[in-house]
Parts: C-alpha cells; structure tokens; sequence
C-alpha cells in the first residue's frame, strides 16, 4: 500500500513567510517519518493552480533543516489556520472553497455564537452551558446583571483572551460598574469604575454590536484573587474514536481577568488545583470523569453538525461544588500547556495521535486513492457503457409498443471491450446521440433495416403512425422470442447514429 501523505495547512503571520507553530510542524514530521506518514507544511500562498502542485516546506529531522520541494496534492489535510486581520485569511476562504472536495481531516466551526447556539440543541450539553446572549446595546448587559452580580463581555470571533471585559454589579450604585479585562492588544486594563454612558461608549468605539457576547460569570477567582480554568484536549485516536488526551489547569497573571498562557498565565496539574479547590478525594474523582463524559459528548455532537473533526479543545470552570461550566470550544488548540506542566508523555500523544489518526483514515475509508489529489478538470472523459438495466429495458420496449415482462430482467450480454472505453468527441446530447434501434424493425421477414436517425426523422407522418400502430403486433411474442428482442436491444443500445 502506498505510504499516506498528510499535508498541514497552516498561514504565514507576516511578509517574512514566518510561521506561528514551527517547533511542533517539527516534531510532527519527525513522529510521522516513525510512524510511516510522509507529512509536509504548506499555506494557500504555496500552491500552484497551473502546475497543479504545492510548493511545501519540508523538514529534515536528519540534519534539523527546513527546504522547498515541489509537491503533489496529498491525500490528507491537517487544516491549523487560525484566524487573521489579513489577505491572507481571504487567501485561505477561497482555497477552502475551491479544493473543498479534498480530504480534509477537519472543518472549521462557526462562531462562539454560532457554536453556542448549536451546543444548546443538545439537552445534556445545555446543562453545561453559561446563560449568553449576543450583545446589541447596554440594555443587554444591564438585563443580565440583575440576576447574575458579574457579567462578561467577550468577542465572538476573538482568541486569546483578546479584548474580553468583566463587569461587576455594584452594591452602593446601580448607575455605576466595575469594570476591568483585555484590550484587542491583550494589554490589561485596570480595574475601574464606569457608568452606563461610559460603558455604552467603550463599546461603541469597539464596534461590539452584533460582533461580542454577553456572558453569566462563573466565580474562578482562588483564594489569592487569580482567575483559573481548565484547558481539555479531545482527540481522534488511531481506531477512529474521540478520546481525551489530557486535561490541566491554568491560573491567570496578577490582575488578569483570564488564564491564557500567552496572557502571562501559568500552567498547573489539573490533580493539583483540584485537591486545593474541592479537596474532597471523591468528589474530584467524579469531576474528572464528568469532565472527560462532557468532552467526549461536545466533540460527537459538533461532528455531527459540522462534518469531519480530529480534535478539540474545551475550555472549562468548575466551582467548589464540582459543576461543570463550558465555556468556550476551540477548533485549533496549542499542546504547550502539557509541555508547561512537565506532561511530556501527554505532550507527545497529544502531537501524535492527529497523525494515528490520519493513518486510520487513509487506510480504512473507502478508497483512499480514489480521492481527488489535484483540482478537478472539466475535460472530456471517457463514457463508460454499462450494461442495459431493468429499467432502461422497460422504457425501450414502452417505446416499440411492448408490454414489459413480469419476470426479473437479467442480462446476458457484456459490452464489448470498444463499447466500455470508447471516447465520445460530439458535442451533442447524449440523449440525442444514443438511440437503440426499434425492435419492430429487427424482426420483420427482410431483415435489419438500417433506418437511421436521419431517415426516421424524414420519413412521412403517415408511415410514422403506420409503424407506431404495426410495432403492436408483438404483443403475441413467446418468451424465447423476447430474450431475441432484449438481445438486440443489448447490442444495439449504444450505436451511434449521425
């Protein structure tokens, strides 16, 4: 069997072609010359339409260097592009759209709002689920803090803790908010009191309409005021099946409303924070395997309704008394919070198993290298002839006026070798260039008549009808004369007339 070829579509962050994820495209090529997989890095920029190939970036674990080589499509595309404020997202929109018919081993998700919505369908899973609702005005915060003290506002489109505020009810007014979080920057904003008008007009300059979320707070804050949750990974394994990599805990920077490692944040164990938060041995047995329970279930169902998906990571907040919330779901997740905690096993499973599970794909779908490689071509292609079916038997004999049999049809006739791959060049329809003859006339006393397409259509209107009416005359037919009839018509189904 030919070795499988995964190709991992990721995106330049700048001019300088630099890409984000380098050291684990590494890693991965060298897993994969291990485990039998050829794996190659290319970016829409990288593909040439009229070659028909892709300029890759290969790896060489050998000598640890990176070089270009020309390459065909492969069979498998490993898609890691996140989103990005550039032509090069627009680049990657109409790649998409364009080798949708390739072998993708993941689809894009929609939107938070999007997602969110979809995951409430599920009643199990809406359990898990934070009140949200997509922000319009004010009001909409306003609303939802009267029944819950803290609020979040968070993009629906945004990554890494990015432009996300807290907003807390007040007890002493209920015309002022505390209010700190993120800008687009990442940049902390400082804890400050706003009113109603300030907040109206700090979200206005951010064009949040339409475009952020309004969400419950869950209460994460440990006892020395930091932010915490916890960042599962699922995965397809090399038997095809959704299975949890692993799961850690991350506590965020002093100040930060969020735990994101980029954001300064710090990776912990998740049994660690765990016995410091619930300290209740049982009840974190139960958390943990309620957790793995809610992940599995997300991964399934978003599969479900978007197509094919090798791995997700979850975002999750557990309060003291061991509910789970869901936060977010991420389509494109990093592994270095395994590599943060000194998880090098989980590490290295997490890096491996998209590419056990590649291999399982290529070797159990249904012909894998049937599978388009390359662009499809509206060229002419050869017309395969098949032999005359049931149904087409029954429509031929309506035509001459038969009565179709009650016994099941069976042909016995296989079509010539010249009639299964003979190329077609007429630019006709084929419902005008096929015609079979008329079994009327193949059992008249003189013989075949080779009336042609031609003749037929300049032949009088009388003679037409005279021969409509004669053709019934073969209702009387016994059952070796009409094996003769569907014979011929076997024969002649695909003679060509001009």
């Amino acid at each position: 069997m030919t070795q499988p070829i995964l190709g991992i579509l990721t995106l330049y962050m700048n001019e300088q072609k630099q890409l984000e994820e380098r050291p684990v495209y590494q890693k991965m090529i060298a897993a994969g010359k291990k485990l039998g997989i050829e794996v190659f890095v290319f970016t829409p920029q990288d593909v040439n339409e009229q070659m028909r190939k892709i300029h890759a970036l290969v790896y060489n674990p050998d000598n640890n260097r990176w070089s270009r080589k020309w390459v065909k499509f492969p069979h498998l595309i490993f898609d890691r592009c996140r989103l990005q404020s550039s032509y090069r997202f627009e680049q990657l929109r109409k790649f998409r759209a364009k080798y949708h018919h390739l072998h993708f081993m993941n689809r894009p998700l929609r939107n938070k709002w999007t997602i969110y919505q979809v995951l409430g369908e599920d009643a199990e899973i809406q359990l898990s689920l934070p009140r949200t609702k997509l922000y319009s005005s004010v009001a909409d915060v306003q609303q939802m803090i009267k029944r819950d003290p803290v609020v979040y506002l968070k993009p629906i489109n945004g990554t890494g803790g990015r432009g996300i505020l807290r907003i807390e009810r007040l007890k002493s007014s209920s015309q002022t908010v505390y209010v700190q979080g993120r800008d687009h920057q990442r940049r902390i904003i400082k804890p400050q009191k706003m009113t109603w008008s300030q907040l109206t007009l700090k979200l206005a300059s951010w064009h949040a309409k339409e475009r952020y979320l309004v969400q419950q707070g869950i209460s994460l804050n440990l006892p020395n005021g930091r932010v915490h949750d916890y960042r599962m990974l699922v995965q397809k394994d090399g038997s095809g099946q959704w299975t949890v990599t692993g799961c850690a805990a991350r506590i965020g920077a002093a100040k930060s409303i969020t735990s994101n490692l980029h954001g300064g944040g710090a990776a912990v164990r998740m049994d660690t924070l765990l016995k410091q938060w619930i300290r209740d041995e049982l009840r974190i047995n139960e958390v943990k395997a309620g957790a793995e329970q809610l992940g599995v279930a997300v991964a399934r169902f978003l599969e479900q309704k978007y197509g094919a998906l090798c791995e997700l990571a979850l975002d999750l907040a557990i309060e003291r008394s061991g509910k789970i919330w869901l936060l977010e779901v991420n389509p494109k997740p990093a592994r270095e919070v395994f590599a943060r905690i000194g998880d090098r096993d989980t590490y290295r499973t997490a890096l491996t198993r998209p590419l056990e599970y590649a291999i399982w794909l290529y070797n159990n779908k249904e012909n894998p290298d049937a599978r388009t490689r390359e662009p499809k071509q509206t060229s002419k292609e050869t017309v395969a002839k098949e032999p005359l079916s049931k149904e087409d038997a029954t429509s031929t004999l309506k035509l001459s006026g038969m009565p179709p049999s009650s016994e099941p049809f069976v042909s016995t006739r296989t079509p010539s070798r010249t009639s299964r791959t003979r190329k077609t060049q007429h630019s006709k329809p084929a419902s005008r260039r096929f015609r079979p003859y008329y079994p009327y006339y193949a059992l008249q006393p003189f013989g075949r008549k080779r009336t042609t397409r031609r003749h037929w259509q300049g032949a009088t209107d009388e003679h037409k009808s005279t021969t409509r009416t004669e053709s019934h005359t073969c209702d009387d037919l016994n059952s070796d004369e009409t094996q003769t009839i569907l014979d011929i018509i076997q024969q002649t189904k695909y003679k060509d007339f001009h």
